[in-house]
């Protein structure tokens, strides 16, 4: 079986090819700073290793692990915003970069 890290290789490449450069792009740029932040990519990664071990198709699990990944992010947006939280992975959160409204509204977009 293929490492973690493989994985989570995956993840990254697929988020990073998300066509996020549309309008409006104030509602759209604080996603792409957001999951350029980083992490772990744990959520999504055990998603594929949990297709991976019942012989599912890695091309079918990719965007379904992503949309959770991006859930995952939506809760951390929101809950910086509820915990007044300055920084998130060391950079601003979206609320102070921008403000709270639109932190909001790309939440809930993600």
């Amino acid at each position: 079986m293929p490492d973690l890290k493989y994985f989570q290789n995956l993840i990254e490449k697929e988020l990073k090819e998300l066509d996020l450069n549309v309008e409006p792009l104030r509602l759209y740029e604080p996603i792409r700073y957001m999951l350029a932040l980083g992490g772990k990519r744990m959520r999504p990664s055990l998603c594929l290793i949990a297709n991976h071990l019942f012989d599912g198709d890695i091309k079918d699990a990719l965007k379904p692990a992503c949309g959770v990944e991006m859930f995952h992010n939506f809760t951390l947006l929101h809950d910086d915003i509820m915990d007044n939280a300055p920084y998130r992975r060391t950079n601003q959160t979206v609320h102070h970069k921008w403000n709270a409204s639109i932190a909001l509204l790309s939440g809930d977009a993600m």
